[in-house]
């Protein structure tokens, strides 16, 4: 096994540690630790895949371990993090946003994992939604934030993740 093959995979499994951590802040309601610790999780995504193109490390193995680490980095931990912050108090409707959120993460991730790429995203990527979900965390942890926004916001990013309607191309 070449070692720099492995190189994209310890920034992939950072990635995933970030995304643990993040969870394990909310138990401990330090809200924007969290939010910061999904967007450094994002920011080692975009490093992996460009290194393991850069290094010719890219193989399957790379791609299923990226989609499981950005399915808790990007969906789960962002969707638990706003769960706790605004949508705790509002009964089975912020559960059923918290759970959609996350599964249709795993959705997209899932479909992407067995489609050709041909340079164009069906659906936003979940790093995005995940993403702009901590911005969305970090901003409530300083102003109070609309519910109903929040509704909206979390149901719009579910649905935009698996959308075939929505598609970006690819920098």
């Amino acid at each position: 096994m070449k070692y720099k093959n492995q190189i994209p995979n310890i920034f992939t499994f950072l990635n995933l540690s970030f995304g643990i951590l993040a969870i394990i802040a909310v138990f401990y309601d330090q809200y924007g630790t969290s939010a910061w610790l999904i967007i450094c999780a994002g920011l080692l995504d975009r490093m992996d895949g460009q290194l393991a193109r850069k290094l010719n490390a890219v193989s399957d193995f790379g791609k299923e371990l990226d989609s499981l680490c950005d399915l808790i980095s990007f969906g789960v931990a962002p969707a638990i993090l706003m769960w706790h912050l605004n949508l705790m108090g509002t009964g089975a409707l912020g559960i059923a946003i918290t759970l959609m959120f996350a599964l249709c993460g795993a959705f997209r991730l899932a479909r992407y994992n067995i489609s050709e790429f041909e340079g164009v995203y069906m659906g936003i990527p979940i790093t995005i939604c995940g993403g702009l979900v901590a911005l969305m965390s970090l901003y409530s942890t300083r102003y109070t934030t609309s519910l109903p926004i929040v509704f909206v916001t979390m149901i719009f990013l579910s649905y935009a993740m698996i959308s075939k309607r929505i598609k970006l191309r690819k920098r």
